[in-house]
């Protein structure tokens, strides 16, 4: 661990001090140099080999050439010029060589790992070719020595190898690029499926409470109405006044358990509503002085569990709006029927809806004060807005608006079948 940690201490040591990392390898450099310059090779297939000493030139050369490579990474096309001078120089006047070449190699080496691949194809077959010409036709050795070859392919391996680690870096970093648009875009899709679970609560939450809460302002205004002159009446307005708080914090804590973990003992296990409870909630708003008549002819129908409950809300946020809206003396219808493949709701009032629109979707709510439920879109508030998207969400469809000669009608149609069922006989 120990010595990892000073392995990886020397590494961001030498990220941040390039300048003394060239200087090493500079250094590096010049001693390979200057050892190579002390073996001789002779003969044109370089098979006999000698001690030599070199000559103040070449070693005057060797020191020029590494010089330049301690500034390769700041100035890489000024140090290869640099260094392919001084190499020029050791080709033409040198005999025997020394390989003063390598720090043009290096310098080579050094532009193709930090250019485009077009620049090291040009820089590359450019320095080829010059030093190797200039070693074939200007040095003093024959044209086909093995040392002129050698120029040729180490300028050419010093330009390949530069390119694939260049090559290698962009690879890599296009792949940490991918994986952070990648994880940018988990957490973007994480974001709106967060938002869109929240947008979904606080649609059943509007639906819960508004109901159970217009509810109780009109039994509580009952009672504060009779207590003194009808104190059995105003009892009575008080116990469905604690019945209708007590449904509204019940659907509540089911609404909001959704948030709950799914291991969390708190978590609600009763059943959505459904059309099961018709009956029931049709009581709840003839308690509060509302008359509902329920009509049924679906006997016998099973509905998807998420249809079930659209329709029940669907329903119930048809009434509340009835019961706010329209007006003493209205009455409310309910009818739900079977049509073939699909389950028709329809709720009817003969409140003071406005006629003067020709289409289900033209005018306000029975009316009311447009600032109270107004929402995006038209053809109603954010309780008339719910109902279409929740209908629409399972593959059914929502309509409501004002009725010819008054009042209002909320007209639903919802599959019997989900969108995941087979095909088969229907249900």
């Amino acid at each position: 661990m120990d010595r990892m940690s000073t392995l990886e201490r020397m590494r961001d040591w030498l990220r941040d001090h390039r300048l003394a990392l060239d200087a090493t390898i500079a250094a590096g450099v010049l001693v390979a140099m200057v050892a190579g310059s002390f073996v001789d090779s002779h003969g044109a297939d370089g098979t006999t080999w000698s001690a030599r000493t070199p000559d103040v030139l070449s070693l005057a050369l060797m020191a020029l050439g590494a010089a330049a490579l301690v500034f390769r990474r700041r100035a890489p096309m000024k140090v290869l010029v640099a260094t392919v001078a001084v190499s020029l120089v050791e080709l033409v006047t040198a005999d025997p060589r020394a390989p003063v070449a390598m720090s043009a190699v290096v310098a080579l080496y050094t532009v193709a790992s930090s250019t485009d691949r077009p620049t090291t194809w040009r820089v590359g077959l450019l320095t080829m070719t010059v030093l190797t010409a200039v070693a074939m036709l200007a040095g003093p050795l024959p044209w086909y020595a093995q040392d002129n070859l050698g120029v040729f392919a180490w300028t050419g391996m010093a330009a390949a190898a530069g390119d694939a680690v260049r090559s290698r870096r962009a690879f890599v970093h296009a792949i940490k690029e991918r994986a952070l648009r990648a994880e940018r875009t988990r957490e973007e899709e994480a974001r709106r499926r967060v938002a869109e679970e929240r947008l979904r609560i606080a649609r059943d939450l509007h639906d819960v409470v508004a109901h159970h809460i217009a509810l109780v302002n009109v039994q509580a205004g009952v009672a504060s109405h009779v207590m003194d002159k009808r104190p059995d009446q105003a009892k009575e307005a008080l116990a469905h006044v604690r019945e209708a708080s007590r449904s509204a914090l019940n659907e509540l804590r089911a609404t909001v358990g959704l948030l709950r973990q799914s291991g969390d003992p708190e978590a609600p296990t009763e059943p959505a509503p459904g059309l099961a409870r018709l009956d029931e909630l049709a009581d709840t708003f003839r308690n509060a002085g509302l008359p509902v008549e329920v009509a049924r002819s679906d006997s016998g129908t099973v509905l998807p569990a998420a249809a079930d409950l659209a329709a029940y809300r669907v329903i119930q946020e048809a009434l509340t709006n009835v019961r706010k809206h329209a007006g003493p003396g209205a009455k409310a219808e309910v009818s739900v029927v079977r049509v073939g493949p699909v389950v028709e709701v329809t709720v009817l009032d003969n409140g003071p809806g406005r006629d003067t629109g020709p289409g289900p979707e033209d005018g306000p709510e029975h009316g009311h004060d447009p600032g109270q439920d107004a929402g995006p879109q038209e053809g109603g508030g954010h309780g008339l807005l719910g109902m279409r998207e929740r209908v629409t969400a399972i593959g059914g469809s929502c309509t409501a608006g004002p009725r010819y000669g008054g009042g209002f009608r909320v007209h639903a149609i919802l599959p019997v079948k989900n969108h995941a069922s087979a095909l088969g006989d229907p249900v």
